[in-house]
């Protein structure tokens, strides 16, 4: 089989592109490469490899965990574009995986659907170019942004680019905001991002919690703050919180991410094995 830009390294897709690669500290684990070492990805360096493997000695469902989050953004993507929606902003979207992005789940009902990717690790951007490409009746972009800074996410030329503010869309915050500790104000970050936009539009939200088993998950957690990574788990009735005021929680509300509209005749596992929470809102 032909090689494919998945199975080469950020710096071979540079090459190959003639573009050079943004600086990666391989020294600190990152978030979004544990991820990707979690669903299998190749996209990770030891230091990931090592803070990942202490987490699955705690959790070690881990990896069951990241594989539902990631098929829970499929299954809420293609229900809200069956709603309509057409226009997609994923923030902190993480590595891409082969068929299974936002793009990929949008396309699929919808091919002029437009999506802007957004992540604050420089191997996302590495390859973001080659592989965030989709249908060509619509439209990808992406922007190296943190979602600390809301304001430069909604005024980058990228997104102001591709995506009409005045039109509803779905705003994507799949396991991040468990990033966002209290002290750093993840309902008025939330808050940002989402004042702006128009009746009709969604938010898509994924986030870890301890209810189910707390002393496994707050080991986990504890794992990644000693890695310099800042995690606060949530409950519940915080998750639902998190939701701007106004907003309408869609059926089933808050739900774990594997049981949220999960697809008909599917095995649902034990919710302890998942410890993440989803949900899907819309503005009026």
């Amino acid at each position: 089989m032909p090689e494919s830009a998945f199975d080469r390294t950020p710096e071979q897709q540079a090459l190959i592109q003639g573009w050079t690669p943004p600086e990666i500290d391989t020294t600190k684990p990152h978030s979004a490469r544990m991820y990707d070492y979690f669903l299998g990805g190749k996209t990770n360096f030891p230091v990931d490899r090592e803070a990942a493997e202490k987490t699955l000695a705690v959790v070690p469902n881990a990896r069951t965990a990241a594989r539902a989050n990631r098929a829970f953004l499929l299954r809420a993507v293609d229900h809200v574009a069956r709603l309509g929606i057409r226009q997609f902003l994923d923030v902190g979207t993480g590595i891409p995986v082969e068929g299974r992005n936002t793009h990929d789940a949008a396309q699929a009902v919808a091919p002029e659907s437009r999506v802007v990717y957004v992540d604050n690790d420089p191997i996302v951007l590495a390859h973001a170019r080659a592989l965030l490409s989709g249908h060509t009746d619509g439209v990808t972009a992406y922007i190296a942004a943190d979602v600390h800074d809301p304001d430069a996410i909604l005024a980058h030329p990228s997104l102001t680019e591709t995506l009409d503010l005045g039109r509803p869309l779905a705003l994507m915050t799949l396991a991040i905001f468990h990033f966002v500790p209290d002290e750093d104000k993840p309902s008025d970050i939330l808050g940002r991002l989402t004042d702006r936009l128009p009746s009709g539009s969604c938010l898509i939200l994924s986030h870890l919690t301890a209810d189910f088993d707390p002393v496994a998950n707050d080991s986990g957690a504890a794992v990644y703050r000693k890695s310099g990574i800042p995690m606060q788990l949530r409950s519940r009735a915080e998750v639902e919180a998190l939701v701007p005021a106004g907003w309408e929680l869609l059926d089933p509300g808050v739900e774990v991410v594997s049981h949220w509209k999960p697809e008909p005749g599917s095995a649902l596992p034990d919710p302890g094995t998942i410890g993440c929470y989803g949900l899907v809102a819309r503005k009026p």
